[in-house]
Order: structure tokens, then C-alpha cells, then sequence
């Protein structure tokens, strides 16, 4: 894959509710991009973002996974972040170098819990987000009824930018509110036409309400508006992408996943209206006791930050970063100032899925991988030595269950704490802690999926089987205050 300028590359993050269709969608962006001849199914377990056998039993995502793919000349890195909540230390992973977004809430369920924890999540970062309204092929699907509770939920910011056509089993396309065209899928690719006669006045109706919603955020633009100049689709993105970066405004789209209609849709509107890593606010880094703001320079001193661990049993240790300034190269060495320890790159790449593709460079703005930095650490930076920098620490949401593990044979102990050391530089959202008090090693996680999932993991990975117990408290007695008592004492004498 060849290397992209900063403002041709889109970072973004899949969110929503579990179940929605997130990784279905990662699937058909790839397969709309020509990476992919079929489309793979969950519940086969032949997804690219869906690779790890634990995923395969439970057919849900359990890690955050990358899929890299080129769209009109723009580089996406789409990043699929799991919707259960037991993964929640995965989408804030995720978000930390996300520059949008998209947020996909079924047409059939509407907004489920997590899509608001999510969403919570990316409000408080000031992410910009986009939404795409699926499963409209359903035959319970209702795209008004779910626009409705999505403005109830989050506010006037949300702005459909497309309205489908058809629904259930009659879903066949999506109507364009910037363009006012159709884009009709009655043979599997888009084909351009006129709005459908019985939904002009519906289509005008939301067209009025967008464009008055988008001028009002320019001056210039409102007072034309006023006059009676309506302002071309093409003023009304640029316009409306303004708004977006700023996070202000949430555009909404349509379509399926499955079928799918409206992907390829999807795609244009986060190269055309979605913010590069260019639109976003400089990175705030640390130099010592002081905050600095670091453009994505590709000219600047080279900076990396590592967001992911995986721990591969055959390769070691790799870690996904993403590059804030300056452009790494194969063979380049950066040091990490928390270890103290030099690392050289001996050959970056990106990954989607599982897959590996080597890079010739990767510029600020983008997302890669480096194998082999055995002292680096999920929230390490990566910087020149004479640079003693570091990027400000996100919290990591605190574990809420514990149990006591332990092997049954005392010679694989060692081996027991091996394995917990990469599962746990894998993901931070674990705890381990050893109680003097009960003598028990203790693993804390976020509920019993996360918890079940590791041991797997650990079983898989690193041929150790590892045994459960409850969880022991101890007995504690305390001297809290003084009390005076009266009592009687009988003696007794003689025979």
C-alpha cells in the first residue's frame, strides 16, 4: 500500500450497540473496495475483522481490529471496536486515535445502551461522529421512528443526509439531500436517478430543514441564504464538514449492511465530508511539566504513540501506533523515554485483521504496526532520544469483577506468570493482584465474558490450562473503641 498525505487519510471508529452490524459493515466497506470477493458473515466466522477463535464461539468482537482499505484516493483506517460491554477498555483504545466516529444503531432495536455509552465516551473527547442507520432490509425497520429517538437521545446536532428508499423487503436505495438524486441498487451497484415521485414531498421537506440547519452555522452563507441564493451541494458539504470536525453537527445516513445498499455511499461521505487528522486539534503531549500541541506534521520530528498491544504467540509482541508527527521509515530508531530503551523499526506495516502488509513509510496522520519492541507498553510514545516527550495518559476504566486463579501443578507457575504478563500488556482493562491476606492470585475484569475470554485466551496462546475459584474474604477482627462492662462473680466454697 502506498503512503497518503495527512488530508487524504480518514481515521475511523466503528461504534454502536453489540449486535447492530458493526463488523458486517467493516465487512462490506472492504468488500465495496474490491479487498474482498464475498462478503463474510458473523455467524460463519469468516469476517476479516472477526478473526480470533473466542470471537468465532460467541460471534461477537471481542478485540478492536484494523482494516485498512483505499477509497477514490483517500486511505481509510477503519478501526472495528466491540459493542459488548464487558470490551469497553477496547473502544476507549479505540478513540484515543480515532478523528471520527461512526456510530451504527439498527433501524429495527434503535438506540441501544452501550450506543449512548459510546457516544458519552466520544462527547467527552469532542470527537466528531456520523451515524448510519442499518438493518433498513428488515421487516421491522423504521427509519423515521429511529431518527426520532436518535434526536431525542442526542440532540438538534443529529442531521439526516439521506433518506432510504423503500423499506423491509422493498429497500432498494437511498435518496441524496445534498444532490437531490437517487442512487437505486435493483442490480447490486448504485445506479444514479430522480427521486422516487411519491417521496418529493418528504425528500424537499428534510432537504429545506438541512440546508437551513447547515447555513446558519456561517454568516456569510445565512444572509445569501436569505436573499434567496441557495447555496450548490458542493458549499453545502464543504459547510457542513466544518461543523462536523467541530462536533457540532452528526450527519446521518442509511442502508444495509448486508445486502448491501448504501455502503459505498457511506464511504464518500467520510472522505468528502469527514475530518482528516489535519481537522482535528493538535495532539496535547507532555515535554517534561509542560503541555505542547503537536501538529500532523509529516516534516516534523518523528512521534508515535501505541495504542494496542497484541500479544502472537509466534511473532511476539505487536504494536499498532499512531503516528502524530515527522514520517517513519523501515530501520528507524525511536526511543521510548518510560523504558529508557532505544527501538528500532526493523520493518513497519499495517494490518487488516490478521493479515500483515508491509509499508515503505507511514506519515503523520496514519495508523501502523512494528513487531519486536519487547519494552514497550500499550500507552507508550514513541519519540527521538534527544525529545523527552510523552503523550498525556487516558484513563482506563477500572475493573468491576475478580477471581482467584491458580495451575494445579506448582512447575507451571512460571509459566502462569509469563503468560498473564503479555495477556495483560495486551489489555490494560485487566488487573492482576496477589492477596497476602488469602494467598490467592486475584484477576480482575470488566464482567464474566471478559474474564471467561482471557482464560481462553491464555489456554490457546500459551498451552496452560488455568483453574478458577470463588474469591475469599478475609476475616478480619478490630479494636474500634473502648467500653466499660459490669458483671457479677459468684464464689464458691466449702463442699
Amino acid at each position: 500500500m502506498e503512503s497518503f498525505a495527512p488530508n487524504k487519510i480518514r481515521n475511523v471508529v466503528l461504534l454502536g450497540h453489540n449486535a447492530v452490524g458493526k463488523t458486517t459493515l467493516a465487512e462490506a466497506l472492504l468488500f465495496r473496495a474490491g479487498l474482498t470477493t464475498r462478503l463474510g458473515r458473523v455467524e460463519d466466522g469468516n469476517t476479516v475483522t472477526d478473526f480470533e477463535p473466542e470471537e468465532h464461539k460467541r460471534t461477537m468482537s471481542i478485540s478492536m481490529a484494523l482494516a485498512p482499505f483505499v477509497w477514490k484516493g483517500f486511505k481509510i483506517n477503519l478501526i472495528d471496536a466491540p459493542g459488548y460491554a464487558d470490551f469497553i477498555g477496547e473502544v476507549r483504545a479505540a478513540l484515543w486515535v480515532a478523528d471520527l466516529a461512526v456510530f451504527v444503531v439498527s433501524a429495527v432495536d434503535g438506540v441501544e445502551p452501550q450506543t449512548e455509552v459510546h457516544w458519552r465516551m466520544a462527547e467527552e473527547l469532542n470527537l466528531p461522529r456520523m451515524l448510519f442507520i442499518n438493518k433498513l432490509d428488515s421487516d421491522r425497520a423504521s427509519f423515521d421512528r429511529t431518527l426520532e429517538e436518535l434526536r431525542s437521545k442526542f440532540g438538534a446536532g443529529i442531521a439526516p443526509i439521506e433518506l432510504p428508499i423503500g423499506s423491509g423487503a422493498s429497500f432498494h436505495g437511498v435518496a441524496d439531500l445534498f444532490t437531490d438524486k437517487a442512487y437505486l441498487y435493483d442490480s447490486g451497484s448504485a445506479s444514479e436517478g430522480p427521486i422516487p415521485t411519491e417521496m418529493e414531498e418528504q425528500e424537499h421537506e428534510v432537504h429545506d430543514a438541512l440546508v437551513e440547519g447547515i447555513v446558519v452555522a456561517d454568516d456569510d452563507l445565512l444572509a445569501a441564504y436569505l436573499d434567496g441564493d441557495v447555496p450548490s451541494p458542493e458549499v453545502l458539504e464543504r459547510t457542513m464538514a466544518k461543523g462536523i470536525a467541530a462536533a457540532k453537527v452528526f450527519p446521518v445516513t442509511c442502508g444495509s449492511a448486508t445486502v448491501p445498499i448504501g455502503v459505498d455511499r457511506l464511504a464518500d461521505f467520510i472522505c468528502e465530508i469527514g475530518p482528516s487528522p489535519r481537522d482535528r486539534e493538535a495532539a496535547e503531549i507532555k515535554a517534561g511539566d509542560q503541555a505542547v500541541a503537536i501538529e500532523a506534521d509529516p516534516q516534523s520530528d518523528p512521534l508515535a504513540f501505541v495504542f494496542k498491544t497484541i500479544a502472537d504467540p509466534y511473532v511476539g509482541r505487536i504494536s499498532l501506533f499512531k503516528v502524530l508527527s515527522g514520517t517513519l521509515t523501515p530501520d528507524d530508531h525511536l526511543y521510548n523515554h518510560r523504558a529508557g530503551s532505544d527501538g528500532r523499526l526493523s520493518g513497519i506495516m499495517t494490518m487488516r485483521g490478521k493479515e500483515q502488509e508491509s509499508l515503505p513509510s507511514i506519515p503523520a496522520g496514519d495508523i501502523g504496526a512494528v513487531a519486536k519492541l519487547t519494552t514497550t507498553m500499550t500507552g507508550d510514545t514513541l519519540a527521538p532520544k534527544d525529545k523527552p516527550v510523552s503523550v498525556t495518559k487516558r484513563p482506563i476504566p477500572e475493573p468491576s469483577l475478580a477471581t482467584a486463579i491458580y495451575v494445579e501443578n506448582q512447575s507451571d507457575e512460571s509459566k502462569l506468570g509469563d503468560a498473564l504478563s503479555r495477556i495483560l500488556d495486551e489489555d490494560p482493562a485487566l488487573v492482576l493482584e496477589r492477596s497476602d491476606e488469602t494467598k490467592q492470585t486475584l484477576l480482575k475484569g470488566m464482567g464474566e465474558v471478559h474474564l471467561a475470554v482471557t482464560l481462553e485466551k491464555i489456554a490457546r496462546k500459551f498451552n496452560l490450562e488455568v483453574k478458577t475459584d470463588d474469591v475469599k474474604v478475609p476475616y478480619r477482627e478490630t479494636l474500634t473503641r473502648a467500653v466499660n462492662v459490669e458483671g457479677k462473680h459468684k464464689k464458691q466454697s466449702g463442699g
